[in-house]
């Protein structure tokens, strides 16, 4: 998954006309590494959505923005609008992200 380097390219990214779906985490995030165990296999399933990753450190305005308050937390952006926010307490399981993902078709 490819990780967001500059506040240019998140704009770029949110503002786009496709699903985006966005990981805020940090390398020291223990939850956070056991969702990259699963991740790979739910972003193969929802071919249809971008994913990317976001240090919440490396970006704290944008974090604090969007009402981050836990990690791993995955946000869906779409035509510069947040769509939609799993927070962290529940981006636990493969079954509750992939619950949370299929939760979009509708926003496409």
């Amino acid at each position: 998954m490819e990780r967001i380097q500059t506040q240019q390219q998140y704009e770029e990214l949110i503002n786009r006309d496709k699903l985006t779906v966005i990981k805020y985490d940090a390398n020291w995030c223990p939850d956070c590494k056991t969702l990259d165990k699963f991740l790979p296999d739910i972003m193969a399933k929802h071919a249809d959505k971008e994913f990317y990753a976001m240090d919440v450190e490396q970006f704290e305005d944008v974090t604090s923005q969007n009402e981050v308050r836990g990690i791993p937390s995955l946000l869906v952006y779409k035509n510069g609008e947040k769509l939609a926010h799993l927070h962290s307490k529940y981006a636990k399981t493969p079954a509750e992200i992939s619950e949370y993902l299929e939760t979009l078709e509708s926003k496409k």
